[in-house]
């Protein structure tokens, strides 16, 4: 088989294309909320026809990622207060739970935590904020993953897109955001280390909690 068509026989699916394409660019905020997408920019950006195009885009509003309009386009759907609050909430009864349970921390978890630590602290050096709120979201993952609890991580990792879109408009809209996330990423394993299931408990209150002060306009 000639190169060339082995190459495009490994290629996904035209539509698999577009929905990725669009999916990460609303996720690290190359597609910003309010913005309206047309069918016939995104084709030509993808290099695909138009009807791949609104399959991908119908899948993408399902997800509540965008809003289609007829013979307009598709608009990006910011980030709600309301979406901050229902976020924050499920983690936090999710991530205080494993957090408890994560006492005592096996060594595996903590040299786990502690690498994406590091990862997370050159990201942040270098402003790459989507790269950075992929590795905050591994990091909490990490923890929930730790209990064994495949319901439990399933149901987390519902909350993935959101997390990650969420988290890259934080560090946008509050650059000195970061430096406080790695602070306390450092205290969640320190208090990991020392077995402190309270302090664990309190750090990720106060971490998780703080998108609350964010969607009620409270930010300090």
């Amino acid at each position: 088989m000639p190169a060339t068509t082995l190459a495009a026989a490994k290629r996904p699916p035209a539509a698999e294309r577009v929905y990725a394409h669009v999916k990460q660019a609303v996720l690290d905020r190359r597609y910003e909320g309010g913005t309206l997408l047309t069918e016939g920019e995104l084709a030509e950006a993808v290099g695909v026809s138009r009807t791949p195009v609104r399959e991908a885009l119908l899948k993408l509003e399902v997800e509540g990622l965008l809003r289609l309009y007829p013979k307009k386009g598709a608009l990006v759907l910011p980030v709600s207060a309301q979406e901050i609050a229902d976020v924050v909430e499920t983690r936090l009864l999710v991530e205080t739970h494993s957090v408890r349970k994560a006492v005592p921390a096996p060594a595996a978890l903590l040299d786990r935590l502690g690498e994406l630590l590091d990862k997370q602290r050159v990201q942040a050096e270098a402003g790459d904020f989507a790269a950075a709120a992929v590795t905050d979201r591994c990091f909490h993952a990490e923890i929930v993953r730790s209990g064994g609890n495949e319901i439990l991580s399933r149901l987390y990792d519902q909350l993935r897109d959101r997390q990650l879109r969420m988290g890259v408009a934080v560090m946008h809209s509050h650059p000195d955001r970061i430096a406080k996330t790695l602070t306390e990423h450092e205290e969640i394993l320190a208090a990991l280390t020392a077995g402190d299931t309270e302090a664990a408990v309190a750090v990720v209150t106060r971490h998780v909690g703080w998108f609350q002060n964010l969607a009620r306009g409270e930010v300090r």
